[in-house]
């Protein structure tokens, strides 16, 4: 296991630009992500000498390992709400790292208030549906993480069971590689990889069940766990969110082809199309997105939120 000064994911050495994090009175800057500002108490602040980490969700925006110049607004407060909603939906499966919503007022709604884990350097992924990478490496090996599939399987099929498919983390800008269980065993042990797979199975089958029951599909998702001071197993960073999982509408869902998503896909399509003029394969930084794609990615991440939880996001 990682020593790790966020339950979010970021190390105190991630190399995300800083200048793009706020000055927060009472807290220390301590590392940025793609998406996340983490802080640490400082000494004569409220929260001085307490084991608890400010983690703040930003409007930034990442598509092809890199992080966009355009933020998409009120972003970072759905990746919040979210999150919190979800801890709640999931309490009773494993502890979450969530301690207080009451945060510093000039990042009220994006920010939360979390104990510091000891994250296992493992991305904890469930699938229940083929695409993406999974998809990829199915047609190479009819396997996805080393687990057999059957034949016949194409874009957006439903998998006879849900799957756990890991990934080791990678360096900020880096992908995560895609690796087996017997991996998760080497690198963690038996116990803790038996654990993890048991437990991200379990939150899988419990937001898929919640997500169907509001008439979207959860393809797919990743979750991050560590250990608290005691040893015991707590679900971190964010949970469930348009950033983290593949989010379908079951309406629109047709095996063989791809299904629009809930998250930054107008991003990613945008930035691919000729009318970016970006080269993905060379040097240069993706270019500022269009008000209209801007808009369209907000609508997009705040209906995700509204059809989960069946209640507008508060913006005030």
């Amino acid at each position: 296991m990682t020593q790790s000064a966020s339950s979010a994911s970021v190390s105190l050495g991630a190399s995300a630009p800083a200048s793009r994090a706020p000055v927060i009175p009472g807290w220390e800057h301590r590392s940025s992500g793609k998406v996340r500002d983490v802080y640490t108490p400082a000494a004569d602040g409220p929260r001085g000498g307490q084991d608890v980490l400010l983690v703040v969700a930003s409007d930034r925006i990442s598509a092809y390992d890199h992080i966009l110049a355009t933020p998409i607004p009120d972003k970072g407060r759905v990746l919040t709400a979210l999150s919190a909603w979800w801890f709640e939906q999931l309490a009773d499966i494993v502890p979450h790292h969530l301690v207080s919503l009451d945060v510093p007022a000039q990042v009220t709604g994006r920010a939360m208030i979390c104990r510091r884990l000891e994250m296992y350097p493992v991305e904890c992924v469930a699938r229940g549906y083929l695409t993406g990478s999974g998809l990829t490496e199915y047609r190479e090996s009819r396997s996805v993480c080393g687990v057999p599939l059957p034949e016949g399987l194409t874009e957006a099929s439903r998998l006879p069971e849900p799957i756990f498919t890991p990934a080791a983390k990678a360096e900020l800008g880096e992908h995560d590689e895609n690796v087996s269980f017997e991996r998760v065993v080497q690198t963690v042990g038996e116990t803790a990889a038996t654990a993890l797979r048991e437990t991200t199975l379990a939150l899988y089958n419990r937001a898929a069940e919640i997500a169907r029951e509001r008439g979207i599909i959860l393809a797919d998702t990743k979750f991050e766990l560590g250990t608290d001071a005691d040893g015991g197993l707590v679900l971190g960073d964010e949970v469930l969110t348009p950033d983290s999982s593949r989010f379908w509408p079951a309406d629109a869902w047709v095996p063989g082809r791809v299904t629009p998503s809930f998250d930054k896909q107008y991003v990613r399509d945008w930035l691919t199309s000729p009318a970016s003029g970006w080269d993905r394969g060379g040097d240069q930084e993706p270019p500022a997105l269009p008000d209209d794609v801007v808009e369209r990615t907000r609508t997009r991440y705040l209906e995700a939120y509204e059809r989960l939880t069946g209640r507008p996001l508060e913006l005030s």
